[in-house]
């Protein structure tokens, strides 16, 4: 007997505390990546269930069950969340990789910890939002009051599911809204899961809600909709603008985490070794499908064949396996149209002059099926190659080599992106320099996809605005109210 969680055969809507079909009864299959085979059928909720999970989330606001209880007790039950996360964790981790090809060591020692300790310093965050008293000129007493801002919408991406949801709704039931969630299409079980949970942890009926689907149903609808009041997304660049212009027809509040073409710096006295390292870390990890990939790699002249030597004899050690081998350290491809826009973009390159070093293929595991891709690395590139411009979400890394510091640093922020950068030196000066002079959200230094619940996060340019996780998120979640009191007897 396999002793393996499963996922369950069918899935409905989390709607107003309870599991229901969608309005119209449609469904949609969720594919396992891995092997291309069907692994449930899911509700797709359309713009009836929108509307009523709005008005559950607008009642449930109003009522004050959830924004009005004590910040302690808000606390407390995002404390109950994430007990039942751990508690969950072996079944959260399988889900999360049959959905969405990642591997299970990622998942399990990695990322549902992390949605798990989110969760926890957002707790610690419930009872201390608070105001100011500000001196003003005259006998008055005025304070500043910290509001949630009422009902929120996550539309969240495939590529990070749980995490990237968790990232809003964390901070957003901390700060006392209301929250509905909308999971891509290609991998809604795992917050079907965090459903479950939720409801385990005794959040009152539309505090919380799932609603999968697809973008221009539910997610469309929920940006349309004149009751919501906050949305918070998480997507490619060409849909963040499309959000934000339907939003503009109700003014609401919009928080977006788009795309990214990162760069990553080798300096000309920077560790070789270390330096490949970073940069395997900073392209492959879930397979490059990360919006703050380093996708873009310049190294010096004088370091080239020395640090390229090294990311390529490393790129040959990440062997596509079966993501539920906990040696697997390179998982599937997400979904098929990404694989096709992944393999294209890698003929893309190789027919801009772009030499490929290793991989360029898709990759073949088992009998064949899945959507696997070799880790691939192009040399010789220029920083006007569509391979060097455009975001490619999958493990394609692009070297381009440069003569002196600010030359690199020019190539560096001559993207439409901003997301994230890193830069490899020993030299701590020009660290905060190059540091300082990035066009970017996010600077690592020496390390790269480094993150942390208390660091804020987030980009510039097209990459979006607003910043999610440390105190930062509860900027996005709360609403700024002046009160002047008059004390003239």
């Amino acid at each position: 007997m396999d002793p393996r969680p499963a996922a369950k055969p069918q899935y409905d809507l989390y709607l107003n505390g309870a599991w229901v079909p969608s309005a119209t009864g449609e469904t949609f299959e969720t594919l396992n990546p891995a092997t291309e085979q069907v692994i449930s059928r899911v509700a797709a909720a359309g713009e009836r269930d929108v509307d009523a999970a709005v008005k559950a989330a607008r009642a449930a606001f109003d009522a004050g069950k959830w924004t009005q209880l004590s910040a302690s007790d808000r606390g407390k039950a995002l404390l109950r969340i994430a007990e039942g996360i751990r508690k969950n964790l072996d079944e959260l981790a399988f889900l999360e990789t049959i959905d969405a090809g990642k591997t299970i060591g990622e998942t399990k020692n990695i990322e549902v910890p992390l949605a798990a300790e989110l969760f926890e310093y957002y707790a610690g965050w419930a009872t201390k939002i608070t105001g100011e008293t500000i001196p003003v000129r005259g006998n008055y007493l005025a304070y500043t009051l910290r509001e949630p801002i009422g009902v929120c919408a996550a539309i969240v991406p495939w590529n990070f599911p749980l995490l990237m949801a968790v990232w809003k709704i964390a901070p957003a039931l901390a700060a006392g809204n209301v929250m509905i969630v909308k999971p891509s299409e290609f991998t809604p079980l795992s917050l079907l899961k965090l459903a479950e949970i939720v409801h385990e942890a005794g959040l009152p009926p539309g505090v919380f809600q799932v609603l999968p689907g697809f973008g221009p149903s539910a997610g469309a609808a929920l940006v349309r909709h004149p009751g919501v009041d906050k949305i918070a997304f998480t997507g490619s660049t060409a849909t963040g603008q499309t959000v934000m212009r339907e939003a503009a027809a109700t003014l609401k509040r919009v928080s977006l985490e788009l795309g990214g073409k990162s760069p990553n710096i080798v300096l000309e006295d920077a560790d070789p070794e270390a330096a490949a390292r970073g940069a395997i870390a900073g392209i492959f990890y879930n397979k490059g499908e990360v919006c703050a990939a380093g996708s873009r790699l310049f190294v010096p002249e004088k370091l080239h064949d020395a640090v390229m030597e090294k990311v390529v004899e490393r790129a040959k050690k990440l062997v596509p396996g079966d993501p539920l081998d906990p040696k697997t350290r390179f998982g599937a491809i997400a979904s098929k149209p990404q694989l096709e826009k992944v393999l294209g973009y890698i003929q893309t390159g190789k027919a801009e002059g772009a030499k490929c070093v290793t991989g360029g293929e898709r990759a073949k595991v088992g009998d064949g099926k899945g959507y696997f891709v070799q880790p691939t690395v192009f040399d010789g590139a220029t920083n006007q190659m569509r391979i060097a411009r455009e975001e490619i979400f999958g493990p394609v890394l692009t070297a381009i080599t440069y003569k002196d510091l600010d030359e690199v640093i020019a190539l560096a922020n001559d993207s439409p992106y901003g997301l994230a950068a890193a830069v490899f030196t020993r030299d701590v000066k020009k660290a905060h320099v190059v540091a300082r002079r990035l066009k970017a959200g996010t600077v690592w230094v020496n390390t790269y996809n480094i993150y942390d619940p208390a660091l804020p996060f987030g980009g510039v340019k097209q990459s979006g605005f607003g910043r999610e996780l440390g105190s930062a998120a509860i900027d996005n979640y709360t609403e700024l109210k002046s009160v002047c009191v008059d004390l003239n007897l």
